[in-house]
């Protein structure tokens, strides 16, 4: 089943880059976008295109999240991130190279330890709203660095909040599609609500900057939060020793740093 589960997780990463690219030229579209707006990017064909390849990729990371832990599955989204660098990239500079290899590399070691170390486990109502409330003040910092930042910087600070807000669903649908034919209302609501906010913020992101930034923001941060809860807090890692757990650490750090790479990288170029 765990297979299965990576084939699925590999397949949306795919749907993940191209309705990325699709809907970022879609809100562009779209001048001045703001939430009462927001139904206007419905009148762009290429949007609603985005969104439909983004809802195969849902269907995909769920059935993904049925078969596997979320610290198995989650990390696999960052294969996006290559994908549409080198779909977007006209030139190849080796700036962008070593960002979008040190993102990468970061997320597939990091898989690479959890899939042979995580344990899948219930999710409690109390595990569900500590991980509400810690998702809750990350998503709060990343909106006041989005408001006083502009261009990729912006862009940045969206797709983390996103990540973050989407590393708690990851987890909710576990919980929610596990525990099945019984309704879960209390993940039921956490995960509709979050999975809003990180839609939201994805769409902001892609007015304000490239969409290989928001992809990898998102993407990276996405898995990191996710494992991080189900490691930590639902006792996915229990087991694991001092040594797995500093990989895991040195592997998010390389991820994130790639990121940020990424993100100076297309700052610098527009300044330039």
């Amino acid at each position: 089943m765990v297979g299965v589960a990576i084939l699925c997780a590999v397949l949306a990463a795919g749907c993940s880059a191209l309705g990325a690219m699709w809907q970022h030229a879609g809100v562009r579209e779209v001048p001045g976008l703001k939430l009462t707006s927001a139904y206007r990017l419905m009148s762009s064909r290429r949007w609603v295109y985005g969104f439909l390849i983004l809802l195969a990729c849902a269907v995909l990371q769920v059935l993904a999240l049925a078969l596997a832990p979320v610290s198995v599955v989650a990390p696999l989204n960052a294969l996006a991130i290559p994908i549409i660098a080198v779909a977007r990239a006209r030139r190849i500079t080796g700036l962008l190279a070593v960002a979008v290899l040190v993102a990468t590399a970061g997320i597939v070691v990091f898989v690479s330890i959890t899939a042979g170390e995580a344990v899948p486990t219930e999710v409690s109502a109390k595990v569900a709203l500590q991980a509400g409330q810690l998702v809750l003040a990350g998503v709060l910092v990343c909106t006041v660095v989005a408001t006083f930042q502009t261009g990729a910087v912006r862009a940045l600070a969206l797709a983390v909040g996103a990540g973050i807000a989407y590393g708690l669903v990851a987890v909710l649908v576990r919980d929610v599609t596990t525990t099945l034919p019984r309704i879960e209302w209390l993940s039921l609501t956490g995960l509709a609500v979050a999975f809003l906010v990180g839609a939201w913020f994805i769409q902001l992101g892609y007015a304000a900057g490239p969409p290989d930034v928001v992809v990898a923001g998102q993407t990276v941060v996405n898995p990191i939060v996710a494992a991080w809860i189900g490691i930590k807090l639902l006792g996915e890692g229990t087991g694991m020793s001092g040594l797995t757990q500093a990989g895991l650490v040195i592997s998010a750090i390389g991820a994130v740093t790639g990121t940020v790479v990424l993100a100076h990288y297309h700052r610098v170029r527009v300044e330039a």
